[in-house]
């Protein structure tokens, strides 16, 4: 598999790796400035005996040949062998262009601007600069391979899905981009509890949208929207349902938003590996790629139709 054989094919293309050819042609321009980069760090630096180049050849020659296979394994996360099997390489190169790959990708996103705040501390400062002081928060979760020792099962185990999991916050301008990605914790961890460790704040004046997983969240100065619960042996009113169904008719734009970041089925299919903290980093990386596109879909939009 070769992005010279795929560039004229372009809905093959965008199934394969989320992105269309001129979204691909954009990104690898940051990719290259990315893969420069890394060369320089981890090749080119001083006192390294071997210059970069010798050795065996390399399958993936190409710039496009390489941001083509970190996407795809993004896109469709296949196995290893069967990663390795479409390039052309054996099941540990594949492994080792994976994990090589996946910063170079990140850091090119990061070259787009696209990737969302990670710091609890700087979020006000990069909600601030939000014109609409509309926001919307939820949790999502992602099943993870049942862990080897007894006590890690116990704390990754999800009760509301019934597996072992990870867990994240994303916070999302209404309209706009993912701004915001949590750490990833266990499946057993809450989302408001989460919330109140990480000590999110909001500028003043802000409105949040929320789900009933967030009950008693509330920043102070922030305009809080969430769905009533139904009380117990009690049933709710007609205005409350139909203020719950006016408050989920707005809220279901961050379930589109976390659809769009899930179409990268590493953070949907069950995650085979353990490497330190690179289940963050996917996560983070699958966010950008979602920023990523919309910008792009709107770029396109506005292009077509004048303002959007």
């Amino acid at each position: 598999m070769s992005f010279e054989e795929l560039q004229d094919k372009p809905r093959v293309l965008q199934s394969l790796t989320s992105i269309n050819v001129q979204e691909f042609t954009t990104l690898l321009v940051s990719f290259k400035a990315a893969w420069e980069a890394f060369v320089q760090e981890t090749f080119q630096r001083e006192g390294r005996k071997r210059a970069y180049g010798g050795g065996r050849t390399a399958h993936l020659r190409s710039l496009e040949d390489k941001l083509l296979f970190i996407l795809v394994s993004f896109r469709l996360y296949p196995t290893q062998e069967v990663q390795g099997y479409l390039f052309g390489t054996s099941q540990a190169q594949a492994n080792e262009w994976i994990h090589r790959l996946s910063g170079v990708l990140n850091q090119a996103l990061g070259y787009e601007k696209q990737l969302p705040e990670r710091e609890p501390a700087n979020l006000k400062a990069v909600l601030d600069v939000c014109p609409s002081l509309e926001f919307m928060i939820d949790g999502t979760e992602r099943p993870i391979n049942r862990p080897k020792d007894k006590k890690d099962r116990k704390t990754y185990y999800s009760g509301k899905k019934k597996a072992h999991t990870v867990k994240n916050n994303i916070i999302s301008e209404r309209g706009g981009k993912v701004l915001f990605l949590s750490d990833t914790y266990e499946g057993k961890k809450h989302d408001k509890k989460i919330a109140d460790e990480e000590r999110y704040r909001f500028p003043e004046g802000s409105k949040l949208w929320q789900d009933t997983g967030f009950q008693g969240f509330a920043p102070g100065g922030v305009s809080i929207k969430q769905p009533k619960k139904k009380p117990q042996k009690a049933e709710l009113t007609d205005p409350q349902k139909e203020e719950n169904r006016q408050i989920s008719e707005v809220r279901v734009e961050v379930e589109h938003q976390i659809g769009g970041i899930k179409r990268c089925q590493i953070v949907v299919q069950k995650f085979r590996n353990w490497v330190d903290h690179y289940v963050d980093d996917v996560m983070e990386t699958a966010c950008g790629l979602h920023n990523f596109r919309l910008t792009h879909q709107r770029g396109k939009i506005t292009g077509q139709f004048g303002t959007a």
